[in-house]
């Protein structure tokens, strides 16, 4: 310990390091080698700054916009921010010790935390503090005070660094220069202490600390007089400035001083603890936690998590705050209560809590002074001795929480400014505190630890249902407990109401709750049943607490989202929604997420959960005139019809339903998609939410945005094979176009249908729609349509071995084409026309059309015709034995046909399979044919059995005589 500790004072003293350093310790800067490289600009400092209070720990980019602008960052604020951190790249790109890098949680600065001299300070602080030599340890703080170099962040950007994060740190060194003067004095250096301390208390006046040492100082270097006369001129001072008399251990070193007594223990900070009186061991010990809950459930990882964020790095005692964040119902208070108890051992001096009705049923907000004041009574202060000012009443707690380990429990905090005050500054106390919103703040300056508590999954709601009803009874109807989990949502308050009205009806079913919780419909009494019968068991009372704190633009987005119940939104979509611009709609979504009135589940994309939803459309039914919420939906409808429009035409279709809607409405903000990866990427994060809102545009009266929008998502759940989310979205698109008496648009619907049905193993089902659209079709006088039903139908006939039937179809529906002048659905009868001739034996004639078909599908640069006829003609070409020819045909075939097409992929990696296996390459031809039965198990269940006979047979007699291929859908 000793040579360590011996090590780290001379590496401090040194003053440069091999290699890159960050100074934050003054003005902000990256060194090497003594020389000052950057940063150039005092925002590139501020972000700087802000990355490394945090080194290894990603920053949100919010973070990064209140510490340049406030709570106000302008529309350019994130582009700025990137070209910011561009900037810093480059700066650090020659040092391979430091790494940037961005993530979808933000921007993080890896580096090693003796680097950057603010962590290298607190190490030393904390190593000092575990040394027993008072020697060493005063020699660790002195290496650790030689770091700073003035002001902290003095050259930085914006009121954050100054008003936010240089306050605290500041109180960082003084409290080490304080704990420095009582070690020196332990070591008889009264001179030296006395005349470093006048020089400081010349700037700090009012600090108690500091005076009562000086006091001790000059006492123990036998200056009574002027002992005395300090303490006269700090009376004298503390009644001009702030009314009142000095605190209780300034009182007692006059009286000692006064009396010819040695100071007692408490003056000497560091000191003895076995001092006759007056010192930390004669506090009370508070015992205020809550009572804990015979019934707390679940959260084993949280617990663990809370263990993990309250135990000091390297044994040392110093415990930064932690935060547990977290929407209201989800358990914050009763976890905190539960660890509490858990971990009392280690806090042998006690445990302060404290509600701040930051959320509550009234607006009684508790101010950091009257908490405070709770806290003085706790510790058993005299009324008398209690100063009147915020600021002395905190130096007086924190005074009293020296040398000591104790837990304060800050329950219900409303945001950092209330909770900073009430921090302790001495290792061994642990603020732990609960609040709905995220503190940024207190993670930025104070170093917090975060702990976002999440809701139940649906196991956990079961174990909590199970410990509150029996297993008897939760086992009994097992249904109805589904029904229940799955209504409650996962949050725990819910569940725990509803097993209350369980328990006071124990002789009825819980079928009877499952009947109440489902409702008659009317949002309005979603959350009835939710009412515990007090403000803190009402369901809708505790998520109003959180929405009495929005401002009034983020109230009215979160009212505006109940419209749609959707799982998630995306920030294009909120915006149009609310009609309002993007950043605009960001920096709301922020303000929710911060509320935990949101979640960010992924980078831009916001969620929630099923009572929150609730509630929201309860309140803009309240709140929200009727033409104001039909405008909402209109615009928000309009936002995910013409982003898919754009999605749509970005992919290669063999078929595109033909869509004219009107523009969007004014304030409709369209998705970003602008190539065919960004297309299939949108769709597939987009895709729950377009089944639900088609669904809520059909029950809305918006029919017209309900076919209109499955018929532009045709394309990417053909290709990515979602069929039973393409029958849900056809059948509601088919209901639509016959609520509007729109021929064309049934007959669309129709044939979307009856393509997913097919794939899901429908035939009958599938037929009956497609003979019902030609015939829309036909009395529309529309042959593109009724040749697109007689391709479908030629499908179904190919799958029931019917070639005759299928190349008569086929016939006829290029006879279709013709007439109606497509030549791209010329094209691909030509190909089915060939590979019905292939089935039949006339492989000639199927080369033939197939070859007049790729020269159509080249002409027209139509990639996924071109595709379905190379892998025609590689079928052709193994049914003539040609299997090497057939190998290259698929494989040509597949460069279009990866990626997002994954069905047809599936098809022609069977085909390849098997003419890999006839060609005699047994284990590469078996790896396909696995690779394809993956992908078909997957996409078309109904085509996978046969495939699973096949590759079973594979090890007896393989690839000799291989099964006829099907045609594609």
């Amino acid at each position: 310990m000793a040579a360590r500790s011996r090590g780290r004072e001379q590496e401090a003293e040194t003053g440069t390091r091999e290699g890159v350093e960050f100074r934050l310790l003054g003005p902000v800067g990256v060194w090497d080698a003594g020389r000052l490289l950057g940063p150039s600009t005092a925002q590139q400092r501020t972000v700087l700054a802000t990355l490394l209070l945090e080194p290894g720990r990603p920053v949100p980019v919010a973070r990064l916009e209140t510490a340049l602008w406030g709570a106000e960052p302008p529309d350019s604020s994130r582009n700025a921010i990137q070209g910011h951190i561009s900037r810093l790249r480059r700066l650090l790109a020659p040092f391979p010790e430091a790494a940037l890098t961005t993530s979808a949680h933000g921007y993080c600065l890896t580096v090693a935390r003796e680097r950057v001299d603010l962590h290298r300070f607190r190490d030393l602080v904390r190593e000092a503090g575990g040394e027993p030599e008072p020697e060493r340890a005063a020699g660790l703080l002195r290496a650790a005070l030689t770091l700073w170099q003035g002001t902290p962040l003095a050259d930085a950007a914006g009121r954050w660094a100054a008003d936010v994060v240089a306050p605290g740190l500041e109180e960082e060194r003084l409290t080490a220069l304080e704990r420095l003067a009582a070690l020196d004095l332990r070591q008889g250096r009264h001179q030296e202490v006395a005349a470093e301390l006048v020089a400081l208390l010349g700037e700090h006046p009012l600090r108690e600390r500091l005076v009562s040492l000086l006091m001790t100082a000059l006492l123990r270097d036998d200056r009574r007089t002027e002992a005395l006369a300090v303490f006269r001129r700090v009376r004298r001072r503390f009644a001009e400035d702030l009314g009142i008399e000095p605190g209780e251990e300034l009182q007692r070193l006059h009286q000692a001083i006064l009396a010819g007594h040695e100071p007692p223990a408490a003056a000497a900070p560091g000191g003895s603890h076995d001092g006759p009186s007056g010192g930390p061991a004669a506090l009370a010990v508070p015992r205020h936690l809550p009572p804990d809950t015979e019934l707390f459930t679940a959260r084993e990882e949280e617990l663990a998590a809370l263990d993990r964020l309250t135990l000091p790095p390297d044994g040392s005692p110093v415990l930064a705050p932690c935060v547990i964040t977290g929407t209201g119902g989800v358990g914050k208070t009763t976890l905190a209560v539960h660890w509490g108890h858990r971990v009392r051992d280690r806090f042998p001096d006690g445990q302060l809590y404290v509600n701040l009705h930051g959320f509550g049923p009234t607006h009684g907000l508790r101010p950091p002074a009257e908490a405070v004041r709770l806290f003085l009574d706790a510790l058993q202060v005299p009324p008398q001795h209690i100063p009147a000012t915020l600021e002395a009443q905190v130096g007086l707690y924190r005074s009293l929480l020296a040398e000591r380990r104790m837990l304060i429990l800050l329950d219900n905090a409303l945001d950092s400014d209330q909770v900073r005050p009430l921090l302790p500054n001495t290792p061994g106390c642990l603020a732990l505190i609960t609040s709905r919103s995220e503190l940024t703040g207190l993670v930025a300056a104070e170093g917090a630890h975060t702990l976002s508590l999440g809701l139940f999954s649906p196991a956990q709601s079961r174990e909590l249902l199970t410990r509150r009803l029996g297993v008897d009874k939760v086992g009994a109807e097992p249904r109805a407990v589904d029904d229940i989990v799955s209504r409650c949502a996962g949050l725990p308050l819910a569940l725990a109401i509803v097993a209350a009205r369980a328990n006071e009806r124990p002789a009825f079913p819980l079928g009877t709750l499952v009947s109440d919780l489902a409702g008659e419909g009317d949002s309005s009494e979603d959350l009835d049943v939710f009412d515990g019968g007090d403000a803190a068991t009402n369901m809708r009372t505790v998520l109003s607490w959180s929405y009495r704190a929005l401002s009034p633009d983020a109230a009215r987005l979160f009212r505006l989202r109940g419209l749609l119940p959707a799982p998630e939104i995306s920030t294009a979509a909120a915006a149009s929604l609310a009609g309002i611009p993007v950043p605009r709609a960001r920096r709301l979504l922020t303000e929710l997420t911060r509320a935990n009135l949101a979640t960010e589940r992924t980078p831009g994309r916001y969620g929630w959960h099923d009572l929150l939803r609730a509630y929201a459309e309860e309140l803009t039914r309240l709140h929200d005139s009727a033409a104001e919420r039909r405008e909402a939906l209109h615009r928000l409808l309009d936002h995910y019809l013409h982003s898919a429009r754009v999605g749509d035409r970005l992919l290669d279709l063999l078929h595109r339903v033909p869509l004219t809607p009107p523009p969007p409405r004014p304030g409709v903000v369209l998705a970003r998609i602008t190539d065919p990866a960004q297309s299939r990427a949108w769709f597939a994060q987009e895709h729950r939410t377009l089944l639900a809102a088609i669904r809520h545009a059909a029950r809305s009266g918006f029919d017209v945005h309900a076919w209109q929008l499955a018929g532009a998502c045709w394309g990417f759940l053909s290709q990515d094979v979602r069929s039973d989310d393409q029958a849900a979205m056809f059948t509601i698109a088919m209901e639509a176009a016959s609520r509007l008496g729109d021929r064309a648009a049934e007959a669309h619907a129709r044939v979307g249908l009856a393509h997913a049905f097919t794939r899901l193993g429908r035939d009958e089902d599938g037929e009956s729609h497609l003979r019902r659209a030609r015939e829309l079709f036909a009395g529309l006088g529309d042959p593109a349509g009724e040749a697109l039903c007689l391709i479908y139908l030629s499908v179904l006939m190919d799958r029931h071995d019917q070639y005759a039937d299928g190349l008569a179809l086929s016939e006829e529906a290029l006879r279709l084409c013709r007439a109606a002048g497509d030549r791209a659905g010329e094209g691909r009868v030509l190909n089915n026309i060939g590979w019905f001739h292939a089935q039949l034996g006339a492989y000639e004639e199927a080369l033939r059309r197939c070859e007049e078909a790729l020269a159509i599908h080249r002409e027209l640069t139509d990639l996924p015709g071109e595709s379905a006829t190379l892998d025609s003609m590689g079928h052709i070409h193994h049914l003539l034995g040609q299997y090497e020819e057939a190998i290259a045909y698929y494989r040509r075939s597949l460069a279009w046909r990866g990626g997002g097409k994954r069905a047809l992929g599936a098809r022609t990696l069977r085909r390849l399979g098997e003419a890999q296996l006839a060609a005699g390459r047994l284990r590469e031809g078996g790896e396909t044919l696995r690779q394809a039965l993956a992908l078909i198990s997957e996409l078309a269940p109904g085509d996978a059995e046969a495939l699973r006979a096949r590759v079973a047979s594979l090890p007896d007699a393989p690839g000799t005589h291989p099964p006829r291929p099907r045609a594609r859908t």
